[in-house]
């Protein structure tokens, strides 16, 4: 029989996924991170109707749907540190009352202003820092040789993306873009009761560490390699969630409603495939997955940049947002080997550095737009990136598989 594990502990035999782990726990990581995430980028399929009403510029545009992004990333860290010391189900628990009470608020008294799409920003950040509470909670659970699947199949709430570009547009044409934001408080309360209902804290959790140690994984050179490949596939992934509405209907005219299912194909494509990257990390090695997907983005955001046609651009954005979304699940198949003991820390920090990355893309479109008249610019810089991340993951990949790789008995 296989022994269970519990936290960061080796298993003595390989045991089988299902069996392996707390699959309520896991369906209720899943749903809160599907939710939380739907609301989290529900500013960039109302952006162009909110642009109308408010008179937003190009530039204005952009930061709105990039703060969400950066509040995320900064309150990412703020979680990691809560579900350390209050486990991950409390941490969850209060993060969604927070973002139900903003929205109903925010819809009650209504955003005016460009400052007020802001300060909502800021809120809907509370949402996006659910990847830092999700991820530890389905983590904890499994056995070193189904990380990569069971932070994929976790990880994979960032479908809620989808949710967003395709029925937000669409009610905002009937009751109003202000009205949306209410009615978005109605799945988020049925999901938060499932979670209070479903999840379930591991056993075995790492023993709350001191402030000062925290941060202590920081000073490995590995934590920031891990981080600024998250900020390249994760940013790549939410930055575009975020921007493809106002692209397509800038670019090409689409009207919103036309501009969500777009961006619905888009991110679904990236949504579905990130167990896959988990998954498949766990096969052949998250160094190996990486180099195919920073490859493949790279190329992909170039052909954006001097697409001239929505199909042309279409078809590109999927392959962009499936390599950008195996990578996602490859990332998170290395954190756990790597960072075992500060799991709910390293979350956190990774989480951040793709949520930089993708405020980072998200607002560089816009400024792009307002002072070249196109977004080429942006994703053409993006797309640069991705190929220094493959540079950086050449240096690095022997010493892993010769030190960490070894000890954890695991590919990577």
């Amino acid at each position: 029989m296989a022994t269970t594990f519990l936290g960061a502990q080796p298993t003595t035999t390989k045991s089988a996924f299902w069996s392996s782990g707390h699959t309520p726990t896991l369906i209720a990581a899943f749903l809160y991170f599907d939710l939380a995430f739907m609301v989290w980028v529900l500013l960039g399929p109302l952006a162009p109707e909110i642009a109308k009403t408010l008179g937003l510029t190009p530039a204005e545009k952009g930061l709105m749907v990039a703060v969400p992004t950066l509040a995320g990333a900064l309150l990412r860290v703020v979680n990691g540190l809560l579900v350390d010391r209050i486990g991950p189900k409390n941490s969850g628990t209060i993060s969604q009352v927070i973002v139900i009470t903003g929205l109903l608020t925010a819809w009650a008294l209504g955003v005016t202003s460009f400052g007020g799409t802001l300060a909502l920003g800021v809120i809907l950040g509370f949402a996006g820092a659910s990847f830092a509470i999700a991820l530890p909670l389905a983590s904890r659970w499994y056995p070193p040789e189904h990380q990569g699947k069971a932070m994929g199949l976790a990880g994979m709430g960032n479908s809620g993306t989808v949710l967003a570009a395709l029925f937000a547009p669409g009610l905002a044409k009937i009751f109003g873009w202000n009205d949306v934001l209410g009615l978005a408080c109605i799945p988020l309360a049925i999901v938060l009761i499932a979670y209070v209902i479903m999840a379930k804290d591991a056993p075995s959790r790492p023993a709350p560490k001191s402030l000062k140690n925290y941060f202590q994984p920081l000073k490995a050179a590995d934590s920031w390699w891990l981080m600024g490949f998250y900020a390249v596939t994760f940013g790549g992934f939410v930055g575009l969630a975020a921007s493809l509405p106002i692209y397509f209907t800038d670019r090409f005219g689409l009207t919103t409603v036309q501009a969500g299912y777009a961006t619905a194909a888009c991110v679904f494509a990236g949504s579905l495939v990130r167990p896959m990257g988990g998954a498949l990390a766990d096969s052949v090695g998250g160094v190996k997955a990486l180099t195919g997907v920073f490859i493949l983005a790279a190329f992909a955001l170039v052909g954006v940049a001097i697409a001239d046609n929505f199909v042309t651009a279409l078809m590109l954005f999927v392959i962009g947002m499936l390599a950008l979304g195996t990578g996602n699940g490859s990332v998170f198949q290395l954190v756990p080997q790597r960072f075992s003991a500060e799991i709910g820390v390293m979350t956190g920090l990774v989480g951040m550095a793709g949520g930089v990355g993708g405020f980072y893309l998200a607002s560089s479109l816009g400024l792009a737009k307002q002072w070249t008249g196109s977004f080429s610019a942006g994703f053409l810089i993006f797309a640069g990136l991705a190929l220094v991340a493959l540079a950086g993951l050449m240096l690095v990949k022997a010493k892993w598989r010769a030190t960490w790789g070894t000890a954890a008995g695991v590919r990577i």
